[in-house]
């Protein structure tokens, strides 16, 4: 069975194709952050224009490369249906609708979180549940508990700025540009821990919880009584930097002493930082337990990842209805069990 995957949450359109017997066989993607850097972040609107520019091509160039078969070949659509951007997850959610409706095949609506909490899956290993998950990504900051694949529970949120969305902010007050993560780590390289101290946000009160605005904040003041050199950029992205791993590695180690799982996937865009997958392989080292993260390519948003949750949801979950509705809130929490 084929499963077609679109992508289209974001600022990624992305086009993949599953196969259950040969696993993923095609994997598009055309990103955005250069058109978005000049404005500092995403433009709704503009996403939404150039996923309406592209996804075609890109599902055209994808059936080309199954020897050039038509869509004869394909089994179900899966399509994220959210969370993510109104405009864009239209785009995505209007195409794969219509063409299940024209090729006489299902669809399969896809939570974007739930898609990232299952990409390491693409790596071809086998994480036996329950399970702890660190969604880490521009929009989300999550502890969840994976009792089984389709059900899920929150233990910890972000009750402001994403992690993913701090990075990008202190990305653009050191001058940087958009996307910011890679930009950050990359000066941090060559940055030192001076006399100042950075706080851990959230790390002396109790529950799983997430706040990463007061830390943006305390970075804004530092950064604008430095003397706003390279150096001084340098050693205020380190500090930053490691404010925000000690962060959600303190908030993985109460969730897993909490829950007595030790067991822990990282996923999203920022579990392709390397400080963060070092940090915690030294986390999940000290408490013999096993640390599932993506490769870098399923890291950040992508369609291999809907089309291969899409190939777990085909039999409980396929659709024919022509009902094109999004949800820009959709919670990983209110999925049903497969």
């Amino acid at each position: 069975m084929k499963i077609l995957g679109i992508e289209t949450s974001c600022d990624e359109t992305g086009i993949a194709i599953y196969d259950t017997k040969l696993g993923l066989i095609v994997n598009k993607l055309h990103s955005q952050s250069k058109m978005h850097s000049k404005y500092g972040g995403v433009v709704p609107e503009l996403a939404a224009r150039e996923h309406s520019l592209k996804i075609i091509s890109l599902i055209k160039d994808a059936l080309k490369e199954i020897n050039g078969r038509n869509s004869n070949f394909i089994d179900a659509i899966a399509y994220t249906a959210g969370p993510g951007l109104v405009g864009s997850l239209l785009v995505g959610t209007s195409v794969a609708t219509s063409l299940a409706y024209a090729w006489k095949i299902p669809r399969i609506s896809i939570n974007h979180m739930e898609g990232h909490l299952l990409s390491p899956m693409l790596n071809n290993c086998f994480i036996k549940f329950p399970v702890l998950a660190l969604l880490v990504s521009g929009g989300h900051t999550q502890i969840v508990q994976c009792n089984e694949i389709g059900k899920y529970t929150i233990l910890g949120n972000s009750l402001d700025d994403a992690v993913g969305e701090a990075f990008d902010k202190v990305s653009k007050l050191l001058g940087l540009g958009y996307p910011g993560g890679k930009k950050i780590s990359d000066l941090a390289k060559n940055g030192k821990i001076r006399h100042f101290s950075f706080p851990r946000p959230m790390t002396n009160v109790p529950g799983l919880d997430f706040s990463f605005s007061g830390l943006k904040t305390f970075t804004s003041n530092v950064y604008f009584r430095s003397s706003k050199d390279y150096q001084a950029k340098a050693d205020v992205a380190k500090a930053f930097e490691e404010a925000v791993i000690d962060t959600l590695i303190i908030k993985c180690k109460r969730a897993i002493e909490l829950t007595g799982i030790r067991k822990l996937i990282i996923a999203g865009g920022v579990s392709a930082n390397t400080k963060l997958k070092q940090e915690a392989k030294k986390m999940i080292n000290f408490y013999k337990g096993s640390l599932y993260v993506p490769l870098k390519k399923y890291a950040t948003d992508n369609a291999a990842m809907i089309a291969y949750v899409g190939s777990l949801r085909y039999r409980k979950f396929k659709d024919f209805s022509l009902d094109v509705s999004v949800n820009s809130n959709w919670s990983i929490s209110e999925l049903n069990s497969i």
